[in-house]
């Protein structure tokens, strides 16, 4: 792997000094961030829209700072969270070695022109070196030559990650790497960063990934906070720094309960003065000069203990305020479900000896509540068996019969038009919906005020599923068969959970695509069936069989 050295003998380094970016419609982003990391893996955490893609594309030079600087030494590799490759792409291409694979091939066929040798340089094992490293991933059965048409969306991800990983960068940024890698995958990810030495920065929702890094920097409110350790280390840290903060709060608000007592006995004190001033005036004791004096007196003295009083509360108050922000209550997405019950027994889908354009077959029967989950290695057919499903492709052979009103999630989250704003694109949905309607389903989606005017393409990740998500749950008739493909690939921690807690409210059918173990493990699953060893009868995937 990276050494922790560049090609210099510098130490690598990635340095964020008072950076700033804005979006052109204005909204803001970062403001002022600093941000360094030296070698070691660190993992950036933080919750949906928080800037932390947008951090990363800014580091790897694909956006420009509205101000500040970004300094890195040494060579930079970026995987995005999205990947926009040209289907047409060969392999070779996508890992960056097409030139230098030609030029050998004509050296190798008696061509000896100088540019051929200029091209290859010292790089004649480049082949036997990207084999290898495919083989390291598990593309074993990749060819060089193959083009990108004809391999899954996780072997996309993993094609890509040799390709970084060929290049031997001293700094690597992974946003959300696991999206749609199988266990296997997972597993060797996990081994390739274990192994790194140089600097490297994930952004990811995945557990046992944030458990293999060094140190954790938490992106909130603009700053970064630091936490040594992995991300088990981080929350349990993080759970006595809240329980301090929550103490902090009781303390704090005992204060302004205190001062506030404080104060309404100074206001009866002082009326107790004035009550006595009045009388002594009224019965004259003492000649009018030095009455009027010691009245002067008294109101400057009251003025001044009203104040001291008032000041007290004020601070109090202040105190409250900072103990109460040190404590988190993060906002989640508030998904409430349709209720579209399916009796039990009722048809909900209808498999009959069903072939997919990739080979998959399929026989079986999905009925109301049933949750399914569809499992296999990356390129089993998971996500062509699914769009086949909704008609969006047509089968080889077989059929598919839906009975059911269905809605599907797809896994690039390709349903949203990037020119509409995000409420207009729920309104596409449901042109009968009144404006209103649709404002306030997109409030409980975290998209308030004027989050609802941000368009498509300058949404996050996360942002853009709870759009897409909202836009299909005010879609009418309400679905009584739900299609998730990856749901929780762009959602932070928290969100997952909330995922989970609306999907147990939901009352229809549900199949869903994931390789989030801990999210499938949490959603009820009451069937699973594993792609990647199909059934040998139709019956075969009845009960619950073991994942793989």
């Amino acid at each position: 792997m990276s050494s922790m050295y560049d090609r210099a003998g510098r130490t690598a380094s990635l340095v964020c000094t008072d950076l700033s970016f804005t979006w052109p419609d204005g909204t803001k982003v970062l403001d002022d961030l600093q941000f360094t990391v030296r070698p070691g893996r660190t993992g950036l955490i933080g919750l949906n829209g928080a800037g932390k893609s947008t951090l990363l594309k800014l580091v790897a030079g694909e956006l420009a700072p509205t101000a500040g600087s970004v300094k890195t030494t040494g060579d930079i590799g970026y995987l995005p969270q999205h990947l926009a490759l040209d289907a047409t792409l060969s392999v070779d291409e996508v890992l960056g070695i097409a030139r230098t694979r030609a030029a050998l091939h004509a050296i190798e066929a008696g061509d000896a022109s100088e540019e051929h040798f200029t091209a290859v340089g010292d790089d004649w094992d480049v082949e036997e070196r990207a084999r290898a490293t495919l083989d390291q991933l598990g593309l074993h059965g990749i060819e060089l030559d193959r083009t990108l048409g004809s391999v899954s969306g996780g072997e996309s991800v993993l094609l890509r990650l040799a390709a970084l990983l060929l290049r031997r960068p001293d700094v690597l940024l992974l946003d959300e790497p696991t999206n749609n890698l199988d266990r296997r995958a997972r597993a060797r990810l996990y081994e390739k960063v274990e192994r790194w030495s140089g600097v490297l920065v994930v952004v990811s929702h995945d557990r046992e990934l944030l458990d293999l890094v060094d140190q954790i920097a938490d992106f909130r409110a603009g700053e970064v906070h630091w936490y040594g350790g992995n991300y088990s280390a981080y929350e349990a840290a993080l759970a006595v720094e809240q329980e301090a903060a929550a103490r902090m709060v009781r303390v704090a608000e005992a204060d302004v309960q205190r001062q506030r007592r404080e104060l309404t006995g100074a206001h009866v004190v002082l009326a107790r003065r004035v009550r006595y001033g009045n009388k002594m005036s009224a019965n004259k004791r003492e000649p009018k000069v030095i009455m009027n004096e010691r009245k002067r007196q008294a109101q400057v003295s009251a003025g001044k203990y009203r104040i001291m009083h008032t000041e007290k509360l004020q601070e109090a108050r202040e105190r409250l305020s900072e103990a109460a922000e040190a404590v988190r209550d993060d906002d989640t997405i508030r998904v409430d479900l349709p209720h579209t019950a399916v009796p039990p027994g009722r048809e909900v889908l209808t498999l009959r000896d069903l072939t997919t354009r990739c080979g998959t077959r399929v026989t079986m029967e999905l009925r109301g509540p049933e949750r399914l989950a569809l499992v296999g290695p990356n390129g089993s057919g998971k996500t062509t068996l699914l769009r086949t499903v909704t008609g969006e492709l047509a089968p080889a052979a077989g059929e598919a019969v839906v009975h059911v009103p269905l809605r599907f999630l797809p896994q690039r989250l390709d349903v949203l038009d990037d020119r509409l704003t995000v409420a207009e694109n729920v309104a596409r949905f449901a042109p009968q919906a009144t404006e209103n309607r649709v404002r306030a389903r997109l409030a409980r989606f975290l998209f308030k005020g004027a989050r609802a005017d941000l368009p498509a393409a300058a949404l996050s990740g996360g942002e853009r599923f709870r759009a897409t998500l909202a836009a299909l749950m005010l879609a009418e008739p309400a679905p009584q068969l739900l299609l998730l493909d990856e749901p929780t690939n762009n959602l932070d921690l928290a969100s997952v959970r909330q995922l989970v807690a609306a999907l147990d409210a939901y009352e229809g059918a549900l199949i869903v695509v994931s390789h989030d173990e801990r999210f499938l493990a949490e959603a009820s699953i009451t069937r699973t069936l594993d792609l990647g060893n199909p059934p040998q009868a139709p019956d075969a995937t009845e009960g619950t069989p073991p994942m793989e």
